[in-house]
Formats: structure tokens, sequence, C-alpha cells
């Protein structure tokens, strides 16, 4: 260590300060005689400076003192520490000059120190006391720099969070990062330096992870395009570069950025798509200033329609959930996220009439999204009669409250194992779809229904597993490497749901474009890789089987069906069948069931409704047709 544990004692930064200045003076002085000063000159100049020494030193130590520049710890000298130093060479060449201007017209008829001399010294001295200091702080970081091989980091975006992240990391002494440069979207800024260091464009990435060693790669741009950042994460991986990103402002800590806040990618930036466009207009029109009720409201997909939907300044939000513990933290982050939001918490069951009678009674919603439901296909396959009393008793409740008391509009949230079911949960959710869509002509209310495939980061869907099974050191359970999914984000599938329920007019099914299917697999593979780990050396990937009820490709609409434009590009109307009024009968007795309990019983029943529910790898395939 070049530096002593203690700091130096401060009559030593006194009199080295002193020093400098004394030098600036004489630097001064012979740039005024451009270095051609001959000895006579040179005696008559300090017959007349000699006098004026003292009172130099005595004012430098005076202005010195008062302005404490001795007493910041120089190995560590900031901004703050600049102003000093500058405004006491400031205060010191007045004095002076004020001096100058007495003595000239008082005692002998000189000036303290001639104008020139004043002004080079004032540049010569500022620059010296502030060139020793930040030589002391460079050369105590670099003693202190961490000497380990260091991660050769290029930044993605050249913008002010670019320059941020690049400046914190600098400064962390700890760090074992080298920045060798930016990358940037924008071809104007490519070619270009940004404090002493290139930017180069985006489309050279794999070119400069090559050629320049790169092995981190530090995502700086708060709202980067979906598609560019997914094409920038996928070379990364490909090459086996890491991947982290800088988080969103208001996560900062009191507004200032630490690299320990630097955070690695998520899967979600590799499912990324083009920003969903929204009818902002039709949506406010629709929603502001309306009471609506959100069921489900704890969930994933419930809290993520809150959220969207209190942009648009309802009169009323009520948020219905049985589920207490998350129901209450979600009431207090509304409470921080939306101020002046008029909302209401109601724990209850959407199973119980009376409870939702009353709710109907009290609230009057003008909207309905309903997005309460079970959703999970092995539990559900083990518990036929929860599924039947939630998902199709608790939408009937629903339904026929919305019709009792006039709701505008009734928004059903329903999934793509709806089609062509496979297992007990998708086929309750037909049968929901069923009820609620021939509800469409008996009164005012539009029932709606909406119908996507899996959301990412969900509760209890297949992401958060993984990312548990990677921290846990694995290995990660796959039930088969065949089986592909939809996936698409929560923001992405609220804002879908609100476009397609203020667009409908009653009685449709709106299928999402939900993108290419994702092989599980690879989705498992790329969490391993954007975990800094390694297949098959780090973690291990366990092929344990299909579940019960579990399909290997999943759908979005059944061969009856057909899609219809609409004027949304990712929206797409279902043309479908027409359903027989019959099935309104078998759906009431289906529900009188419940009391039984008797799950092969109600899964016979869901089959007969439901013709093209065929089980598969479940034991009730023994009562498919």
């Amino acid at each position: 260590m070049i530096f002593p544990k203690s700091n130096i004692p401060r009559w030593i930064i006194i009199v080295l300060d002193i020093l400098l200045s004394l030098f600036a003076l004489l630097f001064a002085y012979i740039i005024r005689f451009d270095l051609k000063a001959d000895d006579a000159l040179i005696r008559v100049e300090w017959e007349i400076v000699s006098k004026s020494i003292g009172i130099y030193i005595l004012v430098k130590l005076a202005i010195f003192y008062l302005l404490k520049i001795h007493k910041g710890l120089v190995r560590h000298t900031s901004t703050e520490d600049l102003r000093r130093i500058i405004l006491a060479a400031l205060i010191s060449s007045t004095i002076f000059a004020i001096l100058g201007f007495f003595r000239y017209s008082m005692l002998d008829g000189y000036f303290l120190f001639p104008t020139s001399v004043l002004l080079i010294e004032f540049l010569a001295s500022a620059i010296l006391l502030l060139g020793s200091r930040f030589a002391v702080k460079l050369i105590y970081m670099e003693s202190i720099r961490n000497k380990e091989i260091e991660d050769r980091v290029l930044i993605y975006g050249a913008g002010i969070t670019g320059l941020i992240t690049k400046r914190t990391i600098e400064k962390d002494v700890l760090t074992k990062q080298k920045i060798i440069g930016f990358i940037d979207d924008s071809v104007k800024l490519s070619g270009n330096r940004l404090e002493g260091l290139n930017i180069y464009s985006a489309s050279k990435l794999d070119k400069l992870i090559k050629e320049e060693g790169v092995s981190l790669v530090i995502i700086a741009i708060q709202n980067p395009n979906k598609l560019n950042k997914k094409k920038i994460v996928e070379i990364c991986l490909n090459n086996n570069v890491s991947v982290q990103k800088v988080p969103n402002t208001k996560s900062w800590i009191n507004g200032e950025f630490s690299s320990k806040q630097i955070a690695k990618i998520k899967i979600d930036d590799l499912l990324g798509r083009k920003p969903i466009s929204l009818d902002e207009g039709n949506i406010r029109n629709e929603l502001a200033g309306k009471v609506i009720l959100v069921t489900g409201a704890a969930g994933s997909i419930g809290s993520g329609m809150v959220r969207q939907i209190s942009k648009y300044k309802p009169a009323k939000l009520v948020l219905l959930d049985q589920a207490e513990s998350p129901l209450y933290d979600f009431q207090n982050e509304l409470i921080s996220e939306f101020n002046g939001l008029d909302f209401e918490v109601v724990i209850g069951d959407i199973r119980s009439f009376d409870r939702m009678k009353n709710l109907f009674t009290s609230f009057k919603p003008n909207y309905v999204f309903h997005a309460a439901a079970y959703k999970h296909v092995p539990l559900m396959e083990s518990n036929p009669s929860e599924a039947l009393l939630t998902n199709i008793l608790g939408t009937r409740n629903l339904v026929d409250l919305s019709l009792e008391h006039k709701v505008h509009k009734f928004v059903m949230i329903s999934t793509d194992k709806a089609v062509n079911p496979t297992n007990v949960m998708g086929a309750s959710k037909r049968i929901a779809e069923i009820y609620a869509q021939s509800s469409n002509s008996k009164g005012d209310t539009k029932f709606v229904t909406t119908r996507f495939g899996n959301v990412l980061g969900s509760n209890g869907s297949v992401i958060p597993l993984f990312q548990r099974q990677i921290d846990q050191g694995g290995p990660i359970t796959l039930t088969d490497e065949r089986v592909t999914r939809f996936f698409m984000t929560i923001p992405e599938a609220c804002q879908l749901v609100l476009e397609a329920g203020t667009m409908g007019e009653g009685g449709e099914i709106f299928v999402f474009d939900m993108g290419e299917s994702v092989k599980i697999i690879d989705l498992a593979k790329k969490m391993i890789k954007l975990s800094g780990l390694e297949l098959d050396k780090d973690i291990q990937i366990k092929i344990i089987g299909l579940r019960a009820g579990e399909k290997l490709y999943e759908e979005l609409l059944a061969e009856e069906e057909e899609t219809l434009k609409t004027h949304h590009p990712q929206i797409h109307k279902a043309k479908i069948r027409e359903e027989a009024v019959q099935q309104i009968d078998l759906i009431n007795e289906l529900i009188k069931l419940f009391g039984s309990q008797n799950n092969d019983e109600i899964v016979i029943k869901m089959k007969v409704i439901v013709p093209e529910f065929i089980s598969n790898n479940s034991r009730y395939e023994k009562f498919d047709r």
C-alpha cells in the first residue's frame, strides 16, 4: 500500500499548498518575461516583489484556512473540494489586486504584482492545487483497486443512464470490471466517443465480443426496444457472455445508483416482442368515471388488470379476492403507487352467491373483469369438485348477478387450455366460457371472453419454478423435452384484455397473438445461462414425464373455430360454433353434482357438455367416448 493508514497531518497539506502557490507565482513571472529575463531585470523585479512575498503567503494562508481547503481528505477529493479551491484562488487574486492598488496609490508607486502575473498565477495555482489532489486520488484508487482478473465490459446505451453506469462502476474501487466502450442502436452515435470511450454500433456486438474479449454486457437503456434488447441478449448467450441490466430509476436508492443494483437479466427479456399499441382514447372513454369490479384481484392477472385500469381514472375500483394476505399486501402497494385512487378491498368468495349479491347491490359495478379461477392443471385433475365449484359455479354466480344488476360489460379471462381440453381445469374454463357466451342475449349485459396462453412470472408458472430450482442447485425438472408453450408478459396480457374488453360488443371470444411457441427445454437452458451457470456441469435437467392432463402442445382455437381480424393486429376474434340450449341445463345439472363429491360423475358430465374434452395421461381417460 502506497498510502499510510492514518491521514497526513493537516499542517503538511497547508505547507504543500503554499509551496505549490509560490511555484505558480514563479511560473507566472517566467511566462511574463518569455523566459528571457537577464540578471539586471531579475534583480529589479526581485526588489519589487520581495516586499510582496510575505503578504502573498499570509493572504494565501488566511484564505486557505477560512475556506478549509486543507480539511478535505486528498485521496477522496470531490467536486466540493474543486469548488473551494477555485474560490480560494479567485478570492486571493482579488485581494492581491486590491492591495496592489493601495500600494500603487499610497506607497511606492508599484503594484503588488503586475496584472498579467495575477491572471497567470490564478490559473496556475488553481491547476496545481487541483491537479495535485486528483493525482493523489488517482494513485490511491489504483493502489486499492482489485487487481484480480477483470470483466471486460460493454455498456449497451450511450445515453444518460449509460454514462451514469460508467461513472458508477469506475468509482467502485472494489470492482473487477473494466469498461472498454459503449454500444448503441443509434447510427448517429456510432464512431463518436463518450468520456474517452468509443461508441460502437450495436450491430457490431458479435465482432466486438470476439475481438475485444468482452465478458459482460450491461444494458443501461431505461426503455430499450424489446426486439433489439432480445437480439443483444441472444448474441451474448450464444457467445457465453454474461448480461446484466441497470434497474429502473424509480428503484435507485434515494435517487442514487449503486453498482450493487446492477442485476442479472431475466428470461422475460428473451421473450419480449414489439410494444403493444392500445387505443388509449377508447379505453379511457369506456372506463373513466365507471365503477369496476375485478375478481381475483390479488392474483397475477387480477393485480395486473387493476394496475392497468387505475391509469384510466375509474370512479371506483372494487378489488375482490378470498386471499387475505396477498390482497392486504396489494392494497398497500396501490396506496403508495396510485395516489388518490378510489378503491375498495373486498374479502369474499365468488362461490358464495349471497356474498356476491351483497357486493353487486352495494357497489353496482359498470364493468366486471373476471380473473378469479383455479388454474393449476395437476391440482384440478385431482380435485374436479373444486374446479366445478370455483371455475363454473363461481362464474355462473357472477354472470347471473351481472344480468340482474344490468352490468354494462362482463369480461371473462379464459385460457388456451379451454381449447380441445385434455384436463379438468381446461374443461371447467370451457364450460364457464359457454355459460357466459350463452348469457349474452339474455339482458343488457355484454359478455366478452378473452383467451391467452401462459403468462411470464405469474403465480405457479414454470419460470419461477425453474428459477427456484436453479437457486437450489438443481436439477430442473421438465415433464417432456418436446413440450412447447405460448408466453406473454403480465402487462402484455392485461393490456390486451383491456383492449379486447372495451372493443367487444358481446358474445365474442377474443384470442391474442401469443407469438411463436417456445420449447420449454430451450427456456430452461437459457435460464441456466442467464444465471451464469453451465448445463450438465452446474445444473442438470431431469425429464420426469407428463403430468396428469398435461398437453405437449397448446392451442388457442378449436378446429370448429375460425378467426376474424379486428382493428388490433395482436387481437383476433374467434368465429365460434353455436352451443345447444340444452348445454345450460347440463351445466346446472353438473353444478348440482358438487354435493355428491363424486369426481367420476363430475368428469363424465363435463365430457358430455364438452365433447372435445379428451383426457390425456389421466385416470379419466376411461370415460372418453
